[in-house]
């Protein structure tokens, strides 16, 4: 069967006081729209439209590619926003899902069983819903106990006393016919204060159809949870931090005091690795068996071997081999790779580099557009000076180099294996390999000169 889903993202949250459309703003490091639109995929729905509205342009240069757009117009409510989509949905047949693209802990297990308990009970809509501990706010869920299937959704301004005691209550996501839900939104009158069209008001209209409504109630009360301003913005990133920490916890990640540590939901850590204070991983980040990280290490979109130890690092978009040792103060920046057993020391920065296996910078370096040899030495203060105000150029350092301290390497240029370069010289030419490039001025002492200054 045909299915495809719906997520709506065109909400401005006034109340997020953000510049940009409030699914962007993150958990976790990570767009709630992003953590929306994975839990689809991990369900096996790949046929996605988002409906965007203020921000749309931001919101669509961010969406990743085959994601289908449309525009909601006007802010006039869930159930306009889906009629937006109308036709996207038309075209596509069989089973939606629509979710609001500010909930962003929906997951794909509760999509993947409410889809299986929507076709077993041949219902035409299906709410998700959870049993919370405060249910003020929420929609509440009234069950036909004569059948078990939904009678209806109650508001909580339109709720009575018994209502208000319902604590399962509307998570915001639902299945549909496809065909169903269209004719459904066609019956929506804006008839409220607000003179807006709410997609619950489907439910009532199917089951005036003779339509059956049904209910999948998730164990994982995380569903429910948005965001409508920076308050609650935090307590989504708190239990998004917590459920993450668990999992890796459990796959024996060793993290002795979680303070500063912050986790996205897509990196992937190995076993007896540890996770020191003030220890920031986001993105497609993945870090290998037995490495220490942290303190105070950022690492993003990265692929960190086994072994390693990063202290006081940033590494971005870059990728480090087993038993590497880096840090403290150290900055790996994108397309570099580090090398087996480098030793890279304090205030060290390599820029879209390769650096060869046990090659050490101690301190004080920069190592920017290289390619850096096996075993190579650099003394203190070295810099590859890459760029002459127009281009960047590449520096060549072959296997088993001694660069000496302060040496200054004006790229192009090309120091041979084995070579040397003395101390203190400004390489502009080639240096051969197994010879020693010089490039100083003779020391002259002016005997009395100070004495004649003053």
């Amino acid at each position: 069967m045909n299915r495809c889903a719906v997520i709506l993202a065109a909400g401005q949250g006034k109340r997020m006081k953000s510049a940009g459309p409030k699914a962007m703003c993150r958990v976790l490091l990570k767009p709630m729209i992003d953590w929306v639109i994975d839990a689809v995929r991990g369900a096996g729905i790949e046929d996605i439209c988002v409906v965007t509205g203020y921000g749309g342009e931001q919101l669509c240069a961010h969406l990743p590619e085959g994601i289908v757009t449309v525009r909601q117009e006007r802010q006039l409510g869930t159930g306009d926003a889906v009629r937006a989509a109308a036709e996207f949905i038309g075209r596509r047949g069989g089973s939606v899902v629509v979710l609001n693209g500010d909930a962003p802990l929906i997951d794909s297990g509760t999509l993947r069983e409410a889809f299986e308990k929507h076709t077993q009970e041949g219902n035409s809509v299906t709410v998700i819903s959870a049993r919370v501990d405060n249910p003020y706010g929420y929609g509440r869920i009234v069950i036909d106990h004569r059948d078990g299937s939904l009678a209806r959704i109650v508001e909580e301004k339109d709720a009575d006393e018994q209502e208000k005691g319902i604590y399962e209550v509307n998570s915001g996501a639902f299945w549909f016919d496809s065909a169903d839900l269209l004719r459904s939104l066609e019956g929506l009158r804006g008839d409220n204060a607000q003179g807006e069209y709410y997609l619950t008001d489907t439910v009532a209209i199917l089951r005036k159809a003779g339509k059956r409504a049904g209910v999948y109630s998730t164990a994982n009360s995380s569903v429910v949870l948005g965001a409508n301003d920076r308050a609650q913005l935090m307590e989504l990133n708190q239990i998004a931090k917590r459920q993450v920490l668990a999992g890796l916890l459990a796959d024996g990640v060793d993290i002795p005091c979680p303070d500063g540590v912050i986790i996205g939901p897509d990196v992937k850590i190995g076993r007896d690795t540890e996770i020191l204070p003030n220890t920031i991983l986001s993105g497609a980040t993945v870090i290998g068996e037995g490495c220490v990280l942290g303190p105070n290490t950022t690492v993003e979109d990265s692929v960190i071997g086994s072994g390693v130890v990063l202290d006081n690092v940033k590494c971005e978009r870059a990728r480090v081999m087993d038993g590497a040792d880096i840090g403290p103060f150290v900055h790996i920046r994108p397309n570099s790779e580090i090398g087996e057993k480098v030793h890279l020391g304090n205030f060290v920065e390599v820029k879209n580099s390769a650096v060869g296996e046990g090659t050490k910078v101690s301190h004080l370096t920069y190592v920017g557009d290289s390619d850096v040899g096996a075993h190579v030495n650099f003394g203190c203060g070295c810099v590859t000076v890459n760029y002459d105000g127009r281009a960047k150029h590449r520096t060549t350092i072959g296997d088993n180099a001694f660069i000496g301290c302060n040496t200054n390497l004006i790229a192009p240029v090309t120091v041979g294996e084995n070579a040397y370069t003395a101390a203190g010289s400004t390489i502009t030419e080639d240096v051969p390999a197994e010879s020693l490039g010089i490039a100083r001025a003779r020391q002259v002492n002016k005997e009395g000169w100070v004495r004649g200054r003053k």
